[in-house]
């Protein structure tokens, strides 16, 4: 059975999502509910610690708890890529993003893991390696206020990163200017991206680590990065909380007609 605290704190939830509770309101206190029959004191203390853990509402001495602005991040497109925030600054792309929406950031915000492990037949296919083979995995969990925002898991060729940042398994960022960054300084600079977005319900494990409300739903992308030779370089495997995200995009209209005029 689900506990007393879950579904009070999935009806609370509901009705900030619905707008009955909006932004910046504050939800009734403690005493009014347990008076409303909603349940006992820690019952409701419960359900109102899960709301924030999942980033609903925040909560502090004098102010009760209150609705928090959900403005999503804006998760850009191909301007998160150019070269000048990377190769000639250090504005990687989670950074990209909070720039353009206006948000703080701190590059502690990002963490990695690093391994050695077999590739998958997804990854395989990517990276043109037999399924089975060795490459590099580099984890990433990025968050937004100590709340997670997203994963995402870069898989390169050994050939291409052995001794590099990118397998550094000390923690943190790949250093100055990001994982494109040290491609670059190994030779391998980005000429072009393939993104593919779909949605999907989370896994436990994936509602579990982004902290995500029941039956939240995420966007997986899937990244794979080319030289101008077409080498593939990096394949990335994104797991993103979908609430929590606008995607934009804006490039130049293609006119393959003209294009191909003689």
């Amino acid at each position: 059975m689900t506990p007393k605290w879950r579904e009070l704190a999935d009806k609370l939830a509901e009705r900030i999502r619905s707008g009955e509770y909006a932004a910046g309101q504050r939800l009734p206190h403690i005493r009014d509910l347990v008076e409303a029959g909603e349940g006992s004191k820690s019952t409701v203390h419960a359900a109102y610690k899960a709301l924030e853990a999942e980033g609903l509402v925040t909560s502090s001495r004098g102010h009760g708890t209150v609705v928090r602005h959900q403005a999503p991040l804006k998760r850009l497109g191909i301007a998160r890529y150019d070269k000048a925030k990377w190769r000639d600054g250090d504005e990687v792309a989670f950074i990209a993003d909070r720039v353009a929406s206006g948000r703080a950031y701190r590059r502690g915000e990002q963490t990695q893991t690093v391994s050695r492990t077999t590739a998958p037949a997804t990854v395989a296919s990517a990276l043109g390696v037999p399924e089975g083979a060795d490459v590099y995995a580099r984890a990433r969990l990025v968050k937004e206020d100590g709340r997670p925002t997203h994963t995402l898991t870069s898989y390169y060729r050994p050939e291409h990163v052995e001794g590099t940042r990118l397998v550094d398994p000390a923690p943190g960022p790949a250093g100055r200017g990001g994982g494109f960054r040290v491609l670059y300084d190994a030779g391998y600079e980005i000429d072009r991206m393939r993104e593919e977005l779909h949605a999907r319900a989370a896994t436990p494990e994936e509602a579990a680590l982004l902290r995500l409300a029941p039956g939240e739903w995420v966007v997986e992308l899937h990244r794979t990065a080319y030289t101008a030779d077409g080498t593939v370089v990096e394949f990335a495997v994104g797991v993103h909380a979908a609430t929590r995200f606008a995607w934009s995009y804006e490039f130049e209209v293609p006119d393959s007609a003209r294009e191909e005029a003689p």
